[in-house]
Parts: structure tokens; C-alpha cells; sequence
């Protein structure tokens, strides 16, 4: 079956870095857009990039400039890469796959991973 393993979390803070590093297994990894969504306590899971098997992007408003996604598809991995980072980084960071095209609807992907949580303090 699928699984995707999320990795990378931790605490920093303000203004640091972190790269968080997904691990898809069961599936054709190249064949798959993955997205990299994120969970903050109390509110709904939020759309943070994904990248097209050919390394096409999309970002959130809220991302662009500071995070970048990347991917292996030799090893099935995909990569998100933050930096300066802010207190409202503060969440659990999943990773999600589907086929096609880059949505930015997180019910568009399937979520295998239990997530990784990243705390950024000021």
C-alpha cells in the first residue's frame, strides 16, 4: 500500500531554517504531483506548494520567496525547504500525492503520513 513518511520537523526559531523530507513508497513516485500542505491547532489544513513530476511549482502566497519544493524521483523523495521561518510557520506539515495536475485543495490529494510537526518560536 501506499505510504508517505514525513520528516524533517522540529523546533527553531525566528528567522531559521528547516527542510522537511517526504518518503512516498507503494506507488509510481513519478507519476505523482505532491503538495506539501500544513495543520495548524484550530484551524483547517492549508496548501503550502506542490510540484508536478517534471519540477513545476505552485506556492502559496504565504510561501513564495521563503520555501521551495523539490524532488527526487530516483529515490521517491520530495523536499520543502523553509527558511525565515515565522511563528506562523507553527504547524503540523503533511505531504500529500495525486495524480495530474497541481491543485491547491488539500481533499484533491491523498494523505498516507501522520505528518511532522514544526514549532517556530519568536
Amino acid at each position: 500500500q501506499v505510504q508517505l513518511v514525513e520528516s524533517g520537523g522540529g523546533l527553531v526559531q525566528a528567522g531559521g531554517s528547516l527542510r522537511l523530507s517526504c518518503t512516498a513508497s507503494g506507488l509510481t513516485f513519478s507519476n505523482y504531483v505532491m503538495g506539501w500542505f500544513r495543520q495548524a491547532p484550530g484551524k483547517e489544513r492549508e496548501f503550502v506548494a506542490a510540484i508536478i513530476p517534471s519540477g513545476g511549482t505552485d506556492y502559496a502566497d504565504s510561501a513564495k520567496g521563503r520555501f521551495t519544493i523539490s524532488r527526487d524521483n530516483a529515490k521517491n523523495m520530495v523536499y520543502l525547504q523553509m527558511n525565515s521561518l515565522k511563528p506562523g510557520d507553527t504547524a503540523v506539515y503533511y505531504c500529500g500525492e495525486r495524480i495530474r495536475w497541481i491543485d491547491r485543495r488539500d481533499k484533491r490529494y491523498n494523505f498516507w503520513g501522520q505528518g511532522t510537526q514544526v514549532a517556530v518560536s519568536s
